[in-house]
C-alpha cells in the first residue's frame, strides 16, 4: 500500500511538496525529509501513489549523494532514525528507509537541469525554434541525439501548483547573481558528467537530470560563497532524471525509459494537456488516478533503475 501522506503528530510540518514532507525537529539546525509514495507528472500530483517509491527515491539519493560528495558536499546528516532527534524514534516504522535528517540551507531558487541528449521539452522547443531554453543549437539534430557537450538549462523554481518556467542562462544569472550562477552551473555539469559515465558503465544512459542547491549560513568554517553551496533535495532519481537502457538506444525516436515517461505517456493518452490539471475531460475537479497497470509498470521501472545502478 502506498504512503501518500506522512503522519508525525508532535513534529511541526514545515512544508509539503509534490513528493516530500518536511518537518522541523528539536535540533533547529536540521530538517527531517520524508519521501512519500506520491508521484507527479506535468505538475499534476496523482491521486494514488506508487508503493515504496519513497524508499526507492531515498536509497538512490543516498547512493548518489555519497558517490558525488567529492564534487560538492550535500545536506545529508543521517538516514538512520536511531541517530535522529529522539522525538522521531516513535515513528520508526513509518520513517525507516524513506527519511533523511538534513542540514538546513537557504534554497537557491533555480531548477538546475543538465541535458546530455535532446529529448522531452527540449526536443519540443528545438523542433519549433532550433533552440533549447533560448540557447541556439546546431541545425539538423534528431530526437534523442547526444549533444556535443552537456547543456545547462535552468528553470525557475515555482511554488506548488504553479509551473516551472524554462529560462535562458543569462536570465538565471540575473536572478541569483553571476558569481552564484557560475558555481552552480559549473557544478551541475560536473555532477551530470560523473553520474552519466557511471550510469553508462551499468548499462544506462543518463539523458538528463535536475539538481537543486542550497546555501549554508556564512561562518568561520564556510567563509566563502563557494564553501556555502551544497547539494540538496534529491539526486539522480527516476523522479528527477531520464534513464534509458543503453543497449536499446537508437537516435531518431523516443526511448524506452526507467523513469516517469511511462506515466507522462499515459496521462497524455488519457487526454491530459495544460489546463486540465484538475482532472480528465468530463471529470474536472476529481483529479487524476492511475490505472493499476500504470502503477505496476512505473514501480517496476523505478525498481529496475535502482537495481542496475546499485547492484
Amino acid at each position: 500500500m502506498a504512503l501518500l501522506n506522512s503522519s508525525l503528530p508532535g513534529l511541526a510540518l514545515v512544508s509539503k511538496g509534490k513528493v516530500r514532507d518536511i518537518y522541523a525537529t528539536s535540533d533547529l539546525s536540521t530538517l527531517l525529509f520524508v519521501a512519500s509514495d506520491r508521484i507527479s507528472a506535468y505538475d499534476v500530483i496523482l491521486r494514488n501513489g506508487i508503493p515504496d517509491k519513497g524508499k526507492i527515491l531515498t536509497q538512490l539519493s543516498l547512493f548518489w549523494f555519497n558517490r558525488l560528495q567529492h564534487i560538492i558536499p550535500n545536506h545529508v546528516i543521517t538516514a538512520d532514525v536511531h541517530q535522529m532527534p529522539p522525538e522521531t524514534h516513535q515513528y520508526l516504522e513509518q520513517l525507516q528507509g524513506r527519511s533523511i535528517l538534513v542540514r538546513k540551507a537557504e534554497v537557491i531558487p533555480l531548477e538546475c537541469i543538465v541535458r546530455g541528449y535532446i529529448t522531452g521539452s527540449a526536443w519540443s522547443e528545438y523542433k519549433k525554434s532550433g533552440t533549447c531554453h533560448g540557447i541556439e543549437l546546431p541545425a539538423g539534430l534528431q530526437e534523442s541525439q547526444k549533444l556535443d557537450k552537456p547543456l545547462f538549462t535552468p528553470s525557475t523554481k515555482a511554488e506548488q501548483g504553479q509551473h516551472d518556467e524554462n529560462i535562458h542562462p543569462d536570465k538565471a544569472a540575473e536572478l541569483i547573481g553571476s558569481d552564484l550562477y557560475e558555481i552552480i552551473s559549473t557544478t551541475s555539469v560536473k555532477l551530470y558528467s560523473d553520474a552519466a559515465e557511471f550510469a553508462l558503465s551499468r548499462g544506462l544512459i543518463l539523458a538528463d537530470t535536475k539538481f537543486e542547491f542550497g546555501l549554508l549560513p556564512q561562518s568561520p568554517s564556510n567563509p566563502t560563497l563557494q564553501s556555502r553551496v551544497i547539494l540538496i533535495d534529491e539526486a539522480l532519481t527516476p523522479d528527477s532524471s531520464r534513464y534509458w537502457p543503453a543497449a536499446e538506444y537508437e537516435v531518431g525516436r523516443s526511448q524506452k525509459s526507467f523513469d516517469k515517461q511511462h506515466l507522462r505517456d499515459w496521462l497524455v493518452g488519457q487526454g491530459f494537456q495544460k489546463g486540465r490539471e484538475s482532472g480528465p475531460p468530463g471529470k474536472e475537479g476529481e483529479g487524476w488516478t492511475m490505472d493499476d497497470v500504470v502503477v505496476e509498470g512505473t514501480k517496476a521501472r523505478y525498481e529496475e533503475a535502482m537495481k542496475l545502478l546499485t547492484k
